[in-house]
């Protein structure tokens, strides 16, 4: 996500640079440097300075470490019983709901998006 760590010091370093592409090969959540960066950014802040964006940008999503929605499915579905909650904690807003919505409709359980403070309804 580019938004700490020794990537910060590359960046600031050769962002600038016509000749440098730099590759994202994950998920850049919303708000992040590395979304900045996907979106197309001509300029960004790094380390309380404003970094021309000469680099050549480019992202795929093909690698990921992550189970999809349908493997998250058959995952969950292999449970001997139900979790008195499930809690979808990770993704974008519609996203984590479209995933609740359909472990409600597919097996039946309750399930919540997360929010900041959130406890399981009694």
């Amino acid at each position: 996500m580019a938004t700490g760590g020794r990537i910060l010091h590359h960046l600031r370093r050769r962002l600038p640079e016509a000749s440098t592409t730099v590759l994202f090969v994950g998920y850049q959540a919303a708000g992040t440097r590395g979304r900045i960066l996907r979106e197309g950014a001509d300029r960004v802040r790094i380390l309380g300075a404003d970094v021309p964006v000469r680099a050549t940008i480019i992202a795929t999503d093909a690698l990921s470490a992550h189970a999809d929605r349908g493997e998250l499915m058959r995952w969950l579905a292999g449970f001997a019983a139900p979790p008195t909650m499930t809690w979808c904690v990770h993704g974008e807003a519609a996203a984590a709901a479209a995933l609740r919505d359909g472990i409600r409709s597919g097996l039946g359980w309750r399930c919540e998006v997360a929010a900041d403070g959130a406890r399981t309804p009694v």
